[in-house]
C-alpha cells in the first residue's frame, strides 16, 4: 500500500458521501480522480483489505434487542457448541477467549465464562433475547449463561489509523458519550427497504445507488435524502468501509473488563473513549461472579501494543485492577443482517425441534415421575468473591 491507500483507507473508514456519485466526492477529499479511487478500492477489497462498503446502523434504533453474552462449555463441547450459536441469525460475533486476570482475585481464580458472542432479536421476536439464549444454552450444554446488555455506550465504531505507523496511546478530543441504546420510534416500510438494501456492500461502479433505489421503488435522490434523515436521528450511525483488521496490520486486539464504581462510570467511561485505539466502550450490568461494569474493545498492531495501551488507560483513569479477554478463537464475524426473514425461520425451527422433542419424550405414568428433559441454567458460581 502507497500513502495514497493509506489516506483513501482512513477517508472510507470515516464516511462514504451520501450522493449521487460518491466515489469521485472521496477522491476530491483525497486528491484523486474518481477512476484512481474505484481501481484502487477495487485491488484494496481484492487483497482483503476493505471487507464490504454500506451503511452500519444502530441495532437499538431499528427495533432490535441486542446484548453480548457469556457461556461457560466444557472444551469437549465447544466446536458443536460454536456451530449451534453460530447458526442464530443474530449473532454478529463469536469469540473463545482466554482471560489474564487481576493479581487481586489471587492466583487460583478462574473466569465464568469462556465463550462470548454478541446476540440480536428482531422487533418481531415471539421468544425475545432472554428466551433466545436460554434455547442456546440448552442445545449447547452450557454450564452457565449471562446476558450482559449495554447501559451506556461511550463509544462506538472501529477505525483503524491507517497513516500512522502505530495508534499508540493517543487521544482523540471530543465528547464521546453515545447514549443508553433506547430504540427510537419504529421505521415506516420506505425506511425498512432502504434499510436492507444500504447495508449490502456498494458496488464499484461510478453511481452505485441507482440499483439499490430501483428496488426500493424510489427515485435515487429520495433515496438518498430518506438515507440522510437516518443518519440524522442516529438511526444510521454511518456509511463507510469495514477492514480486515488483520489484513489491515492490526494483528492485536483485546476485550477488557474493569471494575469501576458506579459513581464513576460516567467519568471513566468518557476517559477511555478518548483512547484513539479503543473502538467500543459499554457499561454492562455486574453480578457476583462478574464485578466488572465497563468493557473496552482495544485495537493495535501488536499484542504488546495492546497492553500498552490498557497500561495507559489504567494509569489515566486510576482503575488499577482489569481483566483481559485474549482471542483464541473466532468462530464467527459478520454484519448483522437487518429485516430479513432468517430471524422468524430461526424461531420456526426451535418450535419444531421442541415439539419434536415433546413427542419422543415418554409419557409419565402413575407411580413414577418423569425425568427432567432439560437442565436447570444456573450463573457461574461467584468465583471472584
Amino acid at each position: 500500500m502507497d500513502i495514497l491507500d493509506r489516506k483513501l483507507l482512513d477517508a472510507v473508514q470515516t464516511g462514504i458521501p451520501l450522493v449521487e456519485r460518491p466515489y469521485r466526492v472521496l477522491g476530491e477529499s483525497v486528491g484523486i480522480d474518481e477512476d484512481d479511487v474505484l481501481t484502487r478500492i477495487a485491488r484494496l477489497k481484492a487483497d482483503g483489505i476493505i471487507r464490504n462498503i454500506g451503511a452500519i446502523f444502530d441495532t437499538t434504533r431499528l427495533g432490535y434487542r441486542s446484548s453480548l453474552v457469556g457461556f461457560r462449555l466444557r472444551e469437549e463441547y465447544i466446536d458443536k457448541a460454536a456451530a449451534v450459536i453460530n447458526s442464530h441469525p443474530g449473532v454478529s460475533h463469536n469469540y473463545l477467549r482466554r482471560y489474564t486476570l487481576p493479581d487481586a482475585f489471587g492466583a487460583d481464580a478462574c473466569c465464568p465464562y469462556n465463550v462470548w458472542f454478541t446476540l440480536a432479536v428482531a422487533p418481531e421476536s415471539r421468544l425475545g433475547l432472554e428466551a433466545s439464549m436460554a434455547v442456546l444454552a440448552q442445545e449447547t450444554g452450557a454450564d452457565a449463561a449471562r446476558l450482559f446488555p449495554a447501559l451506556r455506550v461511550f463509544k462506538i465504531g472501529v477505525r483503524l489509523d491507517m497513516e500512522t505507523d502505530t495508534a499508540g496511546v493517543r487521544k482523540e478530543e471530543g465528547d464521546f458519550f453515545v447514549g443508553n441504546g433506547h430504540s427510537a420510534r419504529g421505521l415506516d416500510p420506505d425506511e425498512r427497504r432502504i434499510v436492507r438494501v444500504l447495508q449490502e456492500d456498494l458496488p464499484l461502479i461510478e453511481e452505485p445507488f441507482q440499483e439499490a433505489a430501483g428496488q426500493c421503488g424510489l427515485s435515487v435522490d429520495t433515496m438518498l435524502t430518506l438515507a440522510k434523515e437516518l443518519l440524522g436521528r442516529r438511526i444510521m450511525r454511518r456509511f463507510a468501509a469495514i477492514l480486515h483488521h488483520r489484513k489491515a496490520g492490526y494483528t492485536g486486539n483485546v476485550m477488557v473488563a474493569w471494575p469501576v464504581p458506579d459513581e464513576k462510570v460516567e467519568a471513566v467511561g468518557q476517559q477511555m473513549a478518548q483512547f484513539r485505539a479503543v473502538s467500543h466502550c459499554y457499561q454492562r450490568p455486574v453480578f457476583p461472579e462478574w464485578p466488572f461494569s465497563l468493557f473496552t474493545m482495544v485495537h493495535q498492531k501488536s499484542r504488546e501494543e495492546c497492553e500498552a495501551t490498557v497500561a495507559a488507560i489504567s494509569r489515566e483513569t486510576g482503575i488499577s485492577q482489569y481483566a483481559m479477554l485474549w482471542t483464541v478463537r473466532e468462530f464467527k464475524k459478520v454484519r448483522l443482517k437487518y429485516f430479513t426473514d432468517d430471524f422468524a425461520t430461526w424461531e420456526e425451527n426451535v418450535t419444531i425441534r421442541s415439539s419434536l422433542k415433546a413427542c419422543t419424550e415418554p409419557s409419565n405414568h402413575a407411580g413414577t415421575s418423569r425425568q427432567q428433559s432439560e437442565r436447570e441454567l444456573q450463573p457461574a458460581p461467584a468465583t471472584y468473591q
